[in-house]
Protein backbone atom coordinates (compact mmCIF):
# COMPACT_ATOMS: atom_id res chain seq x y z
CA UNK A 1 0.00 0.00 0.00
CA UNK A 2 2.82 2.40 0.88
CA UNK A 3 4.61 1.62 -2.38
CA UNK A 4 1.44 2.43 -4.28
CA UNK A 5 1.14 5.83 -2.60
CA UNK A 6 4.80 6.61 -3.25
CA UNK A 7 4.42 5.67 -6.91
CA UNK A 8 1.33 7.88 -7.23
CA UNK A 9 3.13 10.80 -5.59
CA UNK A 10 6.13 10.35 -7.88
CA UNK A 11 3.95 10.30 -11.00
CA UNK A 12 2.00 13.39 -9.98
CA UNK A 13 5.13 15.29 -8.94
CA UNK A 14 6.83 14.78 -12.30
CA UNK A 15 3.71 14.78 -14.48
CA UNK A 16 3.18 18.48 -15.11
CA UNK A 17 5.78 21.15 -14.70
CA UNK A 18 6.58 24.60 -15.99
CA UNK A 19 9.64 26.78 -15.89
CA UNK A 20 10.70 30.29 -16.78
CA UNK A 21 14.36 31.10 -17.33
CA UNK A 22 15.70 34.62 -17.69
CA UNK A 23 19.11 36.07 -18.27
CA UNK A 24 19.97 39.76 -18.24
CA UNK A 25 21.94 40.96 -21.27
CA UNK A 26 24.06 43.99 -21.97
CA UNK A 27 22.59 46.26 -24.69
CA UNK A 28 25.92 46.30 -26.55
CA UNK A 29 26.01 42.51 -26.90
CA UNK A 30 22.58 41.84 -28.47
CA UNK A 31 21.19 43.70 -31.48
CA UNK A 32 17.40 43.73 -31.76
CA UNK A 33 16.72 46.73 -33.97
CA UNK A 34 16.77 50.52 -33.98
CA UNK A 35 15.32 52.32 -30.96
CA UNK A 36 15.13 49.06 -28.97
CA UNK A 37 17.35 48.31 -25.98
CA UNK A 38 17.48 44.63 -24.95
CA UNK A 39 17.33 43.93 -21.21
CA UNK A 40 16.82 40.16 -20.96
CA UNK A 41 16.33 36.91 -22.83
CA UNK A 42 13.35 34.90 -21.56
CA UNK A 43 12.45 31.24 -22.12
CA UNK A 44 9.18 29.72 -20.84
CA UNK A 45 8.29 26.04 -21.04
CA UNK A 46 5.40 23.82 -19.93
CA UNK A 47 5.33 20.02 -20.01
CA UNK A 48 2.41 17.75 -19.17
CA UNK A 49 2.24 13.96 -19.01
CA UNK A 50 -0.44 11.77 -20.58
CA UNK A 51 -1.57 8.36 -19.35
CA UNK A 52 -4.03 6.49 -21.58
CA UNK A 53 -5.00 9.73 -23.36
CA UNK A 54 -5.82 11.42 -20.04
CA UNK A 55 -3.78 14.60 -19.57
CA UNK A 56 -2.29 15.55 -16.24
CA UNK A 57 -3.18 19.28 -16.11
CA UNK A 58 -0.31 21.42 -17.21
CA UNK A 59 -1.65 24.21 -19.46
CA UNK A 60 0.16 23.01 -22.59
CA UNK A 61 -1.21 25.77 -24.80
CA UNK A 62 0.61 28.49 -26.72
CA UNK A 63 -1.78 31.11 -25.35
CA UNK A 64 -0.79 30.23 -21.79
CA UNK A 65 2.95 29.99 -22.47
CA UNK A 66 3.16 33.23 -24.48
CA UNK A 67 0.69 35.51 -22.68
CA UNK A 68 0.77 34.31 -19.09
CA UNK A 69 4.39 33.26 -18.86
CA UNK A 70 6.60 34.98 -21.46
CA UNK A 71 4.91 38.39 -21.68
CA UNK A 72 4.08 38.54 -17.96
CA UNK A 73 7.72 37.89 -17.08
CA UNK A 74 8.87 40.57 -19.52
CA UNK A 75 6.50 43.12 -17.96
CA UNK A 76 7.72 42.12 -14.49
CA UNK A 77 11.28 42.86 -15.63
CA UNK A 78 10.18 46.31 -16.84
CA UNK A 79 10.20 45.62 -20.57
CA UNK A 80 7.98 47.46 -23.04
CA UNK A 81 7.94 44.69 -25.67
CA UNK A 82 9.22 41.22 -26.47
CA UNK A 83 10.90 40.76 -29.86
CA UNK A 84 12.26 37.77 -31.78
CA UNK A 85 9.57 35.55 -30.26
CA UNK A 86 9.92 31.86 -31.08
CA UNK A 87 7.31 29.25 -30.14
CA UNK A 88 7.12 25.48 -30.27
CA UNK A 89 4.41 23.01 -29.26
CA UNK A 90 4.01 19.27 -29.59
CA UNK A 91 1.16 18.65 -32.06
CA UNK A 92 -1.95 16.95 -30.70
CA UNK A 93 -3.32 15.37 -33.87
CA UNK A 94 -2.19 12.92 -36.51
CA UNK A 95 0.45 10.38 -35.53
CA UNK A 96 1.23 12.53 -32.46
CA UNK A 97 -2.02 11.24 -30.89
CA UNK A 98 -0.22 7.97 -30.10
CA UNK A 99 2.14 9.93 -27.86
CA UNK A 100 -0.81 10.57 -25.53
CA UNK A 101 -1.01 6.84 -24.76
CA UNK A 102 2.04 7.02 -22.47
CA UNK A 103 3.91 10.19 -23.15
CA UNK A 104 3.95 13.92 -22.79
CA UNK A 105 3.24 17.19 -24.56
CA UNK A 106 5.23 20.35 -24.23
CA UNK A 107 5.06 23.97 -25.32
CA UNK A 108 7.74 26.61 -25.15
CA UNK A 109 8.21 30.24 -26.05
CA UNK A 110 11.25 32.49 -25.94
CA UNK A 111 12.12 36.04 -26.85
CA UNK A 112 14.15 39.14 -26.05
CA UNK A 113 12.60 41.63 -23.64
CA UNK A 114 13.32 45.19 -24.78
CA UNK A 115 12.79 48.79 -23.79
CA UNK A 116 11.60 51.14 -26.53
CA UNK A 117 13.82 54.21 -26.73
CA UNK A 118 12.37 57.48 -28.02
CA UNK A 119 13.21 58.47 -31.58
CA UNK A 120 15.26 61.55 -32.43
CA UNK A 121 15.99 63.85 -29.50
CA UNK A 122 13.69 61.95 -27.15
CA UNK A 123 11.78 63.82 -24.45
CA UNK A 124 14.09 66.84 -24.64
CA UNK A 125 13.46 67.16 -28.38
CA UNK A 126 9.71 66.94 -27.89
CA UNK A 127 9.80 69.61 -25.15
CA UNK A 128 11.88 71.91 -27.36
CA UNK A 129 9.44 71.39 -30.24
CA UNK A 130 6.50 72.22 -27.97
CA UNK A 131 8.27 75.39 -26.72
CA UNK A 132 8.90 76.57 -30.32
CA UNK A 133 5.28 75.97 -31.28
CA UNK A 134 4.10 78.16 -28.33
CA UNK A 135 1.43 80.92 -28.66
Amino acid sequence: MVVRHLALIAVLATAACSSISTVRVQPETVYVGPHLRPIAVIHAQVTSAYVLWIPIPGHVELDYVVNRMLLATAKALGADKVVNVQVDITPEDGIWTLRKLLGYRSASASGVAVLVEPEGGGAAGAAAGAAKAGP
